[in-house]
């Protein structure tokens, strides 16, 4: 053994020591501060995830410019790791090589990828640096906690790379014989080391091996120091995520709210909050994506989803050394308060006194969110921002009564009249007045059963517009001779505004009230026109034990369509037809063909028009999360930029699928002294019913 040998092992020993130390600590942060959570369901769907989310990039991929060139360096990253590990275990094994082991066309392929991968790596490092320090793109400005690290991290990605082809360079210089096309970077920049001594060549070659692989360790371990932990966690946080499936994508968790002793309703620090939302902390790449497309910000907001997994992770970091006992003889938090211990320039009294909500996140930036799905939608690593979102919510509602003044009169008017504003119950059903619509008391009563139940929800039972949008579905529905029946007066709220503003009691109240309802008439099947009744009732009363397959009114429309069901008057009209993605039907249930299908086979003469922002990535209108009831006072209103951006497109009508959109929408083009109508699937459709 020389005595290189034998520092190369003491180093590498010591690295991967202090490699591993690290790691136990971050695990044990997580598990120790975080709740417990059952991730492993579903192990097909994760497997799918893992390989189309995390190894195909294919979240990452929808920035076609930056998200091509990240991509790069990860595919890159993981054919060169079999390479470094060739070099790591040729120093601990000297002469060890996989040319030995590896048939000679399979090792001469290996040795190309190595090649063409350094050199595809240092060409995406190099034009990813451009775009940090020459382009600056607005969405990584600001980032004061890691100000600097992408910089040295892409600097340190490159001088691998250089590294990796100079060994290769020195090598055949000083064994041309060795000299083969499958490594050609390697082979054309030998030729440019001729002439220099074999000592000269030796040094270059020692020098160039040391390098690579002391660097190797060194970025091993300065990654859970750095934002770049994302590196080591983003595999398997996409595997653990619920972002894109299993289970129900964008239903909120359930909490029990009799649970025996249950204390804390929602989180206000981040040992309420769950292991996995700790773990998309440390995944969070801090690229801005999720930024970058929430209309909050986007419109001037306080906002940052970014800044929310930031300040999550910071929280935790600042906590889990006490929490775990790493600093003396704090064991836990809520055991240790008032004690004098020192962590990181901060005392532990300090760090204890201090909370996620308030002293990291404050109540402006939670109650600005829509809960329109764009930041976890846009997540390269499938994180959840609006989880911790919620729970904040949940926490200030529910344990603190804190939250903006207008609402209080929703929750009011949802408890005693079971809609968000204060309509007399019985008028429910004014809407359908002469136009000969059961309910299900009334067919039930007759001995009849309906083929759907038209869930009207409270928009379409008392605001004047979305009447407007029951009444044409109503009549779509009676052109097509479906029979269908309505709750009248027995219908509530299905309690997505109480949840989505965080008053859990509320909505399990009207939830409960509303499968008692829909279970005592045997209901099965439901058709809406509203997203967020259509998303609740389907996939988040199940939690309760409301189980009924439950249709949006536009697939319902194209069923029709499809099947010649409607009669339709073949009037032609050259139209040109903008139509607005809501979230709840978009981003919450991949519902995006069906509205436009319905419109052109309404209108098959008519040009479908997209907004730039459209589908997956469309913009909210600012109704959801409970925005429909309160103030928008910072900033730019939503409404007005997505108006904006469906009336640049010169479309001669808007067309939307939500009642909620239909007011937004509607509201933004009366402030914008527009012309142009906004209609509801449904009302494009009946205007062509054949009288």
């Amino acid at each position: 053994m020389t005595a290189g040998h034998g520092v190369f092992i003491l180093v590498v020993v010591l690295a991967l020591s202090f490699f591993s130390y690290n790691a136990q600590r971050l695990v044990r942060y997580m598990r120790t501060v975080g709740q417990p959570e059952d991730r492993t369901d579903h192990p097909v769907t994760r497997l799918r995830n893992l390989i189309l989310i995390g190894l195909a990039q294919a979240k990452i991929l929808r920035d076609p410019l930056a998200g091509a060139l990240h991509a790069s360096v990860f595919w890159g990253f993981v054919v060169l790791t079999i390479g470094t590990a060739e070099i790591i275990l040729g120093g601990l094994f000297p002469g060890f090589s996989y040319a030995a082991i590896l048939p000679a066309p399979i090792f001469s392929l290996y040795t190309l990828s190595q090649e063409l991968f350094a050199l595809l790596v240092l060409a995406a490092v190099v034009a990813l640096l451009y775009r940090r320090i020459v382009i600056k793109p607005k969405r990584l400005q600001g980032d004061r906690v890691h100000s600097g690290d992408a910089i040295l991290i892409l600097s340190m990605i490159g001088a691998l790379m250089v590294s990796l082809l100079s060994l290769g360079a020195f090598e055949f210089a000083l064994h041309p014989g060795n000299a083969t096309v499958f490594q050609p970077i390697s082979l054309a920049l030998s030729h440019g080391l001729t002439g220099l001594s074999v000592g000269v060549l030796e040094a270059g070659r020692a020098t160039s091996w040391w390098f690579h692989a002391l660097l190797i360790l060194v970025f091993l371990n300065y990654l859970p120091y750095s934002k770049h932990l994302h590196v080591l966690t983003s595999l398997p946080n996409t595997y653990l995520a619920n972002t894109s499936g299993p289970g129900v994508k964008g239903a909120m968790s359930y909490m029990d709210l009799e649970a025996e002793g249950a204390e804390q309703f929602g989180a206000n620090d981040v040992t309420q909050l769950g292991w996995k939302n700790l773990l998309d902390s440390y995944s969070c790449t801090e690229c801005g994506r999720c930024t970058a497309v929430c209309p909050a910000n986007i419109t001037g907001k306080l906002l940052s989803p970014r800044k929310i997994m930031i300040n999550t992770r910071q929280r935790l970091m600042e906590l889990a050394p006490l929490a775990t006992g790493d600093f003396g003889e704090f064991e836990h938090p809520t055991l240790s308060a008032g004690e004098g211990a020192d962590a990181g320039g901060t005392t532990a009294m300090g760090v204890l006194q201090n909370t996620l909500l308030d002293n990291y996140i404050t109540e402006e930036e939670v109650w600005a969110c829509t809960s329109c799905r764009a930041c976890v939608q846009e997540c390269p690593v499938s994180i959840d921002q609006l989880d911790i979102i919620n729970e904040l919510r949940r926490n200030l509602v529910l344990m603190e009564s804190r939250f903006p003044p207008e609402i209080q009169p929703v929750f009011e008017s949802l408890e005693r009249n079971g809609s968000p504003w204060a309509f007399n119950p019985g008028d429910r059903a004014k809407w359908a007045d002469g136009m000969d619509i059961p309910t299900m008391a009334e067919m039930i009563e007759r001995g009849e059963r309906p083929e759907v139940l038209f869930w009207v929800g409270c928009m379409g039972s008392f605001d004047d517009r979305a009447k407007k949008i029951a009444v044409a579905f109503a009549r779509v529905l009676q052109a097509a001779n479906v029979r269908f029946a309505i709750l009248g007066q027995e219908e509530k709220c299905n309690g997505d505004p109480a949840r989505r503003m965080g008053n859990e009691y509320l909505y399990q109240m009207l939830a409960r009230d509303n499968i008692e309802t829909l279970d005592k008439y045997g209901v099965e099947t439901i058709v809406t026109n509203c997203p967020h009744c259509f998303h609740q009732i389907g996939n988040e009363y199940p939690q309760l034990g409301g189980n009924y397959e439950v249709i949006h009114h536009s697939t319902y429309i194209e069923k029709l369509l499809e099947e010649d069901r409607l009669p339709l008057n073949g009037e032609g009209k050259q139209l040109t037809v903008a139509y607005h993605d809501s979230c709840y039907l978009g981003r919450y249930n991949d519902v995006y063909d069906a509205p436009r299908e319905a419109l052109k086979r309404a209108l098959p003469l008519m040009t479908l028009v997209e907004p730039p922002r459209s589908r997956s990535k469309g913009l909210c209108c600012g109704a959801g999360g409970g925005r429909m009831w309160m103030e928008e006072d910072v900033g730019k209103r939503i409404n007005i930029e997505r108006t904006e951006e469906l009336l640049a497109t010169g479309a001669d009508v808007l067309a939307v699928a939500c009642p909620f959109c239909m007011t937004m929408i509607g509201d933004g083009v009366n402030a914008k002294a527009s012309s142009v109508p906004v209609y509801d699937i449904s009302e494009v459709v009946a205007q062509q019913l054949a009288r």
